[in-house]
């Protein structure tokens, strides 16, 4: 099976624009594209993705990730819904706990029981189902005869937990490295436990932090370096990243500081957490992310500062195109 690549897009552009930035993802041979819910930006994550269905033909389209805090689930689940009917079986509705969405409006991200809560109601509402809030019954009165599935954005061992429990698939943050894939499969099977249920169609994409450089020494050292001042990157989007790296052999301290990182340890940690180098070394390293943990599709997540979180993807997306994507397969 060739494996499949999806990237993240920013709303850094007027939405027309971003939405013919989301084709041109398509034509770069792309197999989706998620962008973010990032309500400060101005701009709206769901009418980029309506422009963006109809200047596209096959991409699947995601907001990446959108949250039960800034968005009631029943919102959300119409959303889903009208998104559906643009671009039937080319969307999926995937939802997380909030980082910057919801510290901009001064909220706590969701709860793992929140999170629970709102993504079985969604389901039961894209079924037609009525479902209850706040003592109040409601259904949707026009649902797509398949539902949308909803995936959970998953970084922390609890929340790849709840995924394996409720949802119909997940973006994890967990790294490439065979051990941290082989952990997070675990902890999902835990999940399906909880909820008695099986995984045989559930899905898997594995959110991968990407720098292509022509440098791939220069790409490498994105350890070694801050996401914002009172946050190292590699506590971005929390401190679970320190998890699975140390289920990939990787121990460092919870008070590490980026600087004191070596060249070699950052080597280390970037060939377990995703790409990192020249467009022939990340294909290089896809391949053995294929081989070695058996994975078959990721989620670009190009590095970025809080600062820069909005620039365009242009430089990844034609390495991709021009010789990751090529040379996979596609």
């Amino acid at each position: 099976m060739v494996m499949k690549i999806d990237i993240r897009v920013p709303v850094g552009l007027p939405v027309a624009e971003t939405a013919e930035f989301i084709a041109g993802c398509e034509a770069a041979g792309f197999s989706g594209v998620g962008v973010h819910d990032h309500q400060h930006s101005g701009r709206d994550v769901y009418l980029t993705l309506a422009l963006a269905a109809q200047r596209t033909s096959e991409l699947t389209l995601y907001p990446a990730t959108t949250n039960p805090v800034t968005r009631h689930p029943g919102v959300l689940a119409s959303l889903a819904h009208t998104l559906e009917e643009i671009a039937p079986g080319r969307v999926r509705l995937t939802v997380g706990p909030g980082y910057l969405a919801v510290g901009n409006i001064g909220r706590p991200r969701a709860s793992l029981e929140t999170m629970r809560q709102a993504i079985l109601a969604m389901r039961r509402l894209l079924r037609g189902e009525t479902v209850v809030f706040n003592g109040t019954e409601t259904k949707l009165r026009n649902i797509s005869d398949t539902p949308t599935p909803i995936f959970m954005t998953a970084a922390g061992p609890r929340m790849v937990e709840l995924a394996g429990e409720v949802a119909d698939g997940a973006l994890m943050l967990v790294g490439l490295h065979p051990e941290s894939v082989a952990a997070a499969n675990r902890r999902l099977q835990v999940g399906a436990e909880r909820g008695n249920r099986d995984l045989d169609n559930f899905q898997n994409i594995y959110i991968t932090p990407t720098t292509v450089d022509e440098d791939g020494a220069s790409a490498r050292r994105w350890p070694q370096q801050w996401f914002r001042s009172d946050q190292p990157y590699l506590k971005y989007p929390s401190d679970s990243n320190l998890f699975w790296l140390r289920e990939a052999g990787i121990d460092l301290p919870g008070d590490f500081v980026p600087e004191d990182i070596t060249d070699t340890q950052a080597d280390a940690i970037c060939d377990a957490m995703g790409l990192f180098g020249t467009p022939q070394e990340c294909l290089e390293r896809l391949k053995r992310a294929g081989s070695e943990s058996g994975i078959e599709q990721v989620f670009i997540f190009p590095t970025h500062t809080q600062d820069g979180g909005y620039e365009m993807p242009a430089k990844q997306v034609a390495a991709f195109g021009e010789v990751i994507i090529p040379g996979l397969g596609s």
